[in-house]
């Protein structure tokens, strides 16, 4: 359970964004003024099979200058994976069957039960986000691995602090603003289709290790399995947090050069972080 609450969380930074990246690529350096050294940006695919994880010589160098990792939640924190374990169970004793008509329960618990051994009587509890998770994992052919908890290990071992962004409050908060009915539809159509599922989840992971996270966000704009129109909540998932987000990067990079990593998603367009950076008057430039 408590790894299917650390899924659905990463997802969220990669899953709920449309944007326009200005480079291809996954990393930034940024310098300017009250920056002693630079710090980095790195745009992640929060969910891949190992094969599919590559940490590149720029990416390792890049943390090894640095002095502490931001992460979008701080993934060292030993109260977090049960944090996020209860965030991710909806309160008041509901259940994802109040929520579904019956027919749509069954396709749903019926596939959970086909692709993972365990249906909705065992998982029905959770948020949306959390049953989401699980549905991502059916269409990757492996143990998924995550870049976030593989940045979090690497600090780890070179004994440097990892931190977060946001709160796993403020990140389910920002996912809460679209209906559920509307994220329960993208559960169901996922279902309903599975090989169109997993094609479109492999076009995507194809579009983001070529770095062209353009293509990637216009394909998430277009995915038949968003369950909904997430250009409709943009400044809520994306704008308003990483508007908050600025004033903590600010303030880590002027203590110590640090590594900051979130979903690739919050690198680009008006809003993304680079372009609120430079606004700022930072200089940030594509490393690879």
């Amino acid at each position: 359970m408590k790894k299917l609450a650390a899924a659905g969380l990463m997802l969220l930074g990669s899953l709920t964004t449309t944007v326009k990246a200005q480079d291809k690529a996954l990393l930034y350096e940024v310098t300017g003024p009250g920056l002693p050294k630079p710090s980095y940006l790195y745009g992640t695919f929060h969910l891949v099979c190992p094969t599919d994880l590559n940490i590149t010589d720029a990416t390792k160098k890049a943390i090894g200058d640095a002095q502490q990792v931001y992460l979008e939640i701080d993934m060292d924190d030993p109260a977090m994976m049960g944090k996020m374990q209860q965030a991710m169970v909806m309160g008041g004793g509901k259940n994802v069957k109040d929520l579904l008509k019956p027919d749509d329960y069954t396709l749903l618990d019926n596939y959970l039960k086909q692709k993972m051994n365990m249906g909705l009587a065992q998982v029905g509890m959770l948020k949306p986000i959390g049953l989401m998770s699980l549905m991502y994992m059916t269409v990757l052919p492996c143990q998924p691995a995550s870049y976030d908890m593989t940045f979090a290990e690497m600090a780890s071992k070179e004994k440097k602090e990892v931190l977060g962004l946001e709160t796993i409050d403020a990140q389910l908060a920002a996912l809460d603003k679209i209906p559920v009915d509307e994220q329960l539809k993208g559960l169901v159509d996922m279902a309903k289709k599975p090989e169109e599922a997993k094609k479109e989840f492999n076009d995507l992971l194809t579009a983001y290790k070529a770095k062209d996270v353009s293509k990637l966000m216009n394909m998430m704009k277009t995915s038949q399995f968003s369950g909904g129109d997430f250009a409709q909540y943009e400044d809520n998932l994306l704008g308003e947090r990483n508007a908050n987000w600025i004033p903590v990067i600010e303030k880590a990079a002027k203590e110590k050069p640090t590594f900051f990593a979130f979903g690739a998603g919050h690198l680009g367009n008006e809003k993304g972080v680079i372009n609120l950076l430079r606004k700022k008057g930072y200089t940030v430039k594509a490393v690879e």
